[in-house]
């Protein structure tokens, strides 16, 4: 199996294609098995790169909880780059992997052509709101206690989990088969210390608003939680675009695929060409 070292562990990876390099980070509830529908598509003209982060087989599962927290995940990909001698990439993120990709962009920007930020955001809320990470904490805690029986759920019949379900049962099934492999011990540190302790994203305002590299906000409209931050980074993110999936929920690579990759795709092919740059000025709303 091929393996890279991050500094607090192996990350397993995959690589499928030639050509410019895409990596895939996945989100809390998936791996990188449920990157395929874009693998299958996207391999026939680009290098494509999925891993799994710490903490999900068959890559370690450290005791450590440093090794779980935001700045690993992040630089997990750095890592991944390194190992296999990649200066720049694409980046494609859902949820946790997109939050890290973005992160990514912000700490080495010269390391990345684009990142696509998909389904990215939760528990980012603005600066005058106070998080409250209390059911993350205790899923964490169940996770580890008890196993996936504390979380599985959620996880997978959630308000914006019913959505791949309800569209693709047979898909629905495969991603709940391939959670329920999760170490749950991985998992539950994960979730206490990537998705109850990252900092929102409200907080990274004036660097976002610097940022250079090209960004597409991809954002299902029944995934009400992630919707507002986007919106946000619409406002902040000088190279940024926003597309919206009607009637999708949190898993939107799944649910959507074809949508998806063409969104993806377009998006990919204006940037080689230049043609994605910062907002003209002239489409700033004016103070009324």
């Amino acid at each position: 199996m091929p393996y890279a070292e991050s500094g607090a562990g192996k990350l397993y990876y995959e690589e499928t294609g030639e050509g410019e390099p895409i990596i895939f980070c996945h989100e809390f509830a998936a791996d990188y098995r449920t990157w395929e529908p874009q693998v299958r598509y996207f391999s026939r003209h680009y290098r494509c790169i999925t891993y799994n982060s710490l903490g999900y087989s068959p890559s370690d599962v450290p005791d450590d909880d440093a090794a779980y927290g935001y700045e690993q995940q992040r630089d997990n990909i750095r890592a991944l780059m390194d190992h296999l001698g990649i200066e720049k990439a694409h980046l494609v993120g859902l949820s946790m992997g997109a939050y890290s990709a973005l992160q990514f962009a912000l700490a080495y920007p010269d390391r990345v052509t684009a990142v696509a930020f998909s389904s990215g955001g939760s528990a980012s809320l603005p600066l005058d709101r106070k998080p409250d990470p209390t059911e993350s904490l205790k899923r964490g805690h169940g996770l580890l206690e008890v196993g996936w029986d504390a979380a599985i759920e959620f996880a997978s019949l959630g308000p914006t989990r019913v959505q791949l379900q309800n569209k693709d049962a047979r898909g629905w099934a495969q991603f709940r088969e391939y959670l329920l492999e999760h170490p749950a011990k991985g998992s539950g540190k994960t979730m206490l210390n990537f998705q109850a302790q990252r900092p929102t994203l409200y907080g990274r305002e004036a660097d976002l608003r610097k940022l250079t590299t090209p960004v597409l906000l991809m954002v299902g409209d029944e995934d009400d939680g992630v919707i507002e931050v986007n919106i946000f980074l619409k406002r902040t993110i000088p190279r940024a675009g926003m597309w919206m999936a009607p009637r999708t929920g949190h898993a939107m690579n799944l649910e959507e695929p074809a949508m998806y990759n063409q969104m993806l795709a377009e998006f990919f092919a204006a940037v080689e060409r230049g043609g994605w740059g910062p907002r003209d000025p002239r489409a700033t709303p004016r103070p009324a």
